[in-house]
């Protein structure tokens, strides 16, 4: 089925920005009010500026047009010289104005490209308030998200399956994250993603359905995929699609239809008249090489630096790129080890996403290096490089120290783990390994080379897992020849 019909997709995704105060008035920017924790009381970020009462005026928020601009330059994007605000006339019970001070002619920023998709624009706006409806009887209305700085970016309808759409959104929220311009926490509704859907079996655009306010990558994919199935169903059975907005509902997994959708003009567009045009050029601080002396290593560079460096693995570089806690610890305890070679990194790489993100998992966290300090991995490599400790012994050592902290060379000595690597003493065990089992070596003698682990396995076990490994299995090989 997916053969016979072209997907388009175009994706708009609203994004609150981290600023102290809101879009265009003095209150606190409720979505970075750190200090009310999560139960914020309903109505007490309000102002009447933001409330929408006759005979206030906007002030625009400088701070919030710079975090734009950022965003478009760490997209190699087009940043306007001319720009203004615009009124974008609609009736709610969430917008106190009766309209949203929005942009539409002259956005902030244009083009760019991100995970290989072009971007239209990106343009600055105010938030709505919050609607709650489980109430019985009523629904009510929450103004203290009214006016915060929101970003809107929309995309080409250049992406044409539902992972590239989940794809590029990951990539959109790590940026932005990186940039320090929103946390973009998708389950706060700090980032909102609206995806524009038409299915064709040409190379024509089919009819495009929206679907609004998605929050969350899983369900983004869902309903793609579900509006696919949707509309081909309709095709198949000579139907036509209606262009109109959906909703998604997350419990039963299908869109819903909300109303017929709008064109531009529905919303009768016109210059702000309270608000002043900006000319960017004139203001210094927005010039392009200010805005790239606040550029930060993104997501792509970090990638590609982590592949050059340190050669690790692609999981293991996405890891520490998606979590930034991780790849700083693994950064520091990569510096202390490199003199040794890449190796090692590699190895202090591996037990970081394995032992230590494992260990993580284990106290519902994704990640914590719990009771290790960053020498303590540095001294643990090291002595795995060195061939004092087996790999078996340091995994062993790391979660004691995760748990209750130590040197992981006393941990070592301890325990007993401190690798055999006494030639004479590893040759004199190899020999009666050899002695206690003749038949078996008649086999390996006899071309059964796999043959040889079962010797190693039991020169470990007489050693008690701490002989050196590569020295028994050098010795074996010299005895059994």
């Amino acid at each position: 089925m997916k053969d016979k019909y072209k997907i388009t997709i175009g994706l708009e995704i609203h994004v609150e920005l981290k600023t102290r105060s809101k879009m265009f008035c003095g209150c606190i920017n409720s979505v970075d009010d750190v200090k009310e924790g999560e139960n914020k009381p309903a109505n007490v970020y309000t102002c009447p500026i933001c409330m929408g009462h006759p005979g206030t005026l906007p002030v625009i928020n400088k701070e919030a047009v710079k975090k734009v601009l950022l965003v478009g330059t760490a997209l190699g994007s087009e940043i306007a010289d001319f720009t203004e605000f615009d009124r974008k006339n609609y009736f709610y019970p969430d917008i106190p104005k009766g309209y949203q001070i929005s942009q539409y002619k002259h956005p902030l920023v244009r083009h760019g490209k991100l995970n290989g998709v072009e971007i239209t624009r990106i343009h600055l706006e105010e938030d709505t308030a919050r609607s709650t409806h489980d109430t019985p009887g009523a629904s009510l209305v929450d103004y203290n998200r009214a006016g915060v700085p929101l970003m809107e970016l929309v995309t080409e309808p250049v992406i044409h399956s539902s992972s590239e759409a989940v794809g590029f959104a990951k990539e959109l929220q790590l940026l932005l994250q990186y940039l320090g311009v929103s946390d973009a926490n998708m389950e706060k509704g700090e980032m909102r993603v609206e995806v524009n859907f038409s299915v064709s079996p040409s190379s024509a655009l089919g009819t495009k359905v929206e679907i609004k306010n998605i929050n969350s990558f899983r369900a983004v994919g869902k309903a793609i995929d579900y509006e696919f199935e949707r509309q081909t169903a309709l095709l198949e059975k000579g139907e036509v699609v209606v262009q109109e907005t959906c909703g998604w509902d997350e419990n039963k997994e299908v869109t819903f239809s909300q109303r017929l959708k709008e064109s531009a003009h529905d919303y009768r567009y016109f210059e702000d008249p309270d608000l002043p045009k900006i000319m960017i050029s004139e203001i210094p601080e927005f010039s392009l090489l200010e805005l790239k002396k606040l550029m930060v290593e993104l997501p792509e560079e970090k990638r590609k630096r982590y592949l050059t460096s340190f050669n690790l693995k692609p999981e293991d570089i996405e890891i520490y790129v998606v979590n930034r806690e991780a790849g700083k610890f693994f950064e520091t305890v990569a510096e202390g080890v490199f003199t040794l070679g890449l190796d090692p990194v590699r190895t202090a790489s591996n037990y970081i996403t394995s032992d230590i993100m494992g260990l993580s998992k284990t106290k519902g966290l994704d990640f914590t290096t719990g009771q290790i300090r960053t020498e303590d991995l540095v001294k643990l490599v090291t002595m795995i490089h060195n061939g004092d400790l087996s790999s078996r012994g340091a995994k062993d050592i790391l979660k004691i120290v995760f748990d209750i902290g130590s040197d992981p060379e006393k941990i070592a000595n301890e325990k007993g783990l401190i690798q055999k690597s006494n030639a004479e003493e590893i040759k004199l065990i190899a020999e009666k390994i050899i002695s206690d089992n003749p038949k078996v070596v008649e086999e390996y003698r006899n071309g059964k080379d796999s043959l040889l682990q079962f010797f190693i396995g039991q020169g470990m076990k007489e050693m008690k897992g701490a002989g050196n490994p590569e020295l028994l299995k050098k010795t074996l090989l010299g005895l059994l020849r």
